[in-house]
């Protein structure tokens, strides 16, 4: 069951602890107004010819980036946006579905503010590689890279309908039902659902990252996960992918080199 019990449990301790306010101090703050809610946005960069573009996991804000500062050090020669997805950190309240489909027309709009035209860069963890895979397949045209860090797989994210009740539960009653992760939680069958439906990633260079190293009261296989993650290959002509034996699911975490290793092949690879 990929390795959802144990994210959960780090899920609840990165949620509790303290962010490191320091860590923002060269982002600038912005709120996007949509229709039905507003995103609070980070930028920092020296303008440059891509745009790099961050989606966190399901039950993290922005601030997972910047935890181990792979943000800030993409930062230094790269533009970059982190951002919350409604519910989270300063985001208000979306209270229209929260699936994948929704997601990816919020990630929409904050490439739209942030582009200006550019090609962008993105990258997602957990959750967020789904958010980044269906955005990627329906914009090809606007995608120069992809750099998966340990995402979900519909191969793996197979729950039934009371394991699902089971973590809506759990996370309602740490966090309540207006907290974005409680609301990403229960469309996570329907996600798996539609993700199976839809064709191939667009034919660029992509880098995915698959820990390895089993989290505490994990119950999923990672070899399974690996095996799904090597299926994000087909049709991608440069693919590489990366078995992180020293990393649980938060890489950016566990070993952040790793990430910016990984990006700085990826950009060497852009014209």
């Amino acid at each position: 069951m990929y390795k959802l019990f144990a994210f959960l449990t780090v899920l609840f301790f990165l949620i509790s602890c303290k962010k490191d306010k320091s860590l923002e101090v060269s982002f600038k703050e912005s709120m996007l107004q949509l229709s039905t809610h507003n995103l609070a946005t980070y930028s920092i960069g020296p303008n440059s010819k891509y745009l790099v573009v961050f989606e966190s996991g399901l039950g993290n804000d922005h601030t997972i980036w910047q935890t181990k500062r792979v943000a800030e050090d993409i930062g230094a020669k790269m533009d970059v946006v982190v951002y919350d997805r409604a519910g989270y950190g300063k985001s208000t309240i979306d209270h229209t579905p929260r699936d994948i489909n929704r997601l990816r027309i919020e990630l929409q709009s904050v490439v739209d503010k942030y582009a200006n035209g550019r090609k962008v860069i993105l990258v997602g963890h957990s959750l967020g590689g789904l958010v980044i895979r269906d955005f990627a397949i329906k914009n090809p045209g606007m995608i120069a890279a992809l750099l998966f860090v340990d995402p979900s797989h519909e191969n793996v994210l197979r729950l039934t309908q009371e394991t699902e009740d089971i973590l809506y539960n759990s996370i309602n009653s740490s966090n309540g039902p207006n907290f974005g992760g409680t609301k990403e939680t229960r469309q996570l069958i329907e996600d798996a659902q539609y993700m199976a439906t839809l064709p191939n990633l667009p034919n660029v260079p992509v880098v995915v990252l698959t820990g390895m190293k089993s989290d505490p009261g994990s119950t999923g296989n990672t070899q399974d996960l690996y095996n799904a993650h090597e299926l994000l290959k087909s049709g991608v002509t440069d693919f590489t992918h990366i078995m992180d034996t020293n990393s649980g699911h938060f890489i950016m975490i566990d070993n952040p080199g790793l990430i910016i290793e990984k990006f700085n092949l990826l950009i060497s690879k852009l014209p």
